[in-house]
């Protein structure tokens, strides 16, 4: 038997499998470029370094969450700037975040993320009362 089409149709189905990832993110339609967010008036930066927002937001947020339950601690000094803020989603984050159609939701649909937990279930959307 002569296996030698069957072997290259499969090695072929391997290789698009494998390369799926790069071919996909180079189709037409698809921004390379992060989403142009709308900024809080009046703030220039976050509580933290942008990089690390991006990344670790919801990290921090969980932090929060427990050093406030938990310990009491409604106070939090940034690493990078050495600020104190008072650690609240609605009364820090959502203060200057306040839509979040033009903020959150940019970046989660731009990086393919649904919010495992939709801070908005249970605290109020400030650009929908």
């Amino acid at each position: 038997m002569n296996d030698k089409p069957t072997i290259l149709v499969g090695l072929a189905v391997v290789l698009l499998g494998l390369t799926f990832p790069v071919w996909h993110s180079l189709a037409p339609g698809r921004s390379v470029e992060p989403p142009d967010l709308e900024l809080p008036a009046g703030r220039l930066r976050c509580v933290e370094e942008t990089p690390y927002m991006r990344a670790h937001h919801v990290d921090l947020l969980d932090q929060w969450r427990e050093s406030v339950v938990r310990d009491g601690n409604e106070t939090y000094v940034s690493e990078a700037f050495g600020e104190s803020h008072r650690m609240s989603l609605t009364g820090t984050c959502m203060a200057c975040h306040t839509n979040r159609r033009t903020f959150c939701d940019r970046c989660h649909a731009y990086v393919n993320v649904a919010a495992e937990l939709n801070c908005w279930e249970c605290h109020v959307d400030p650009s929908n009362p």
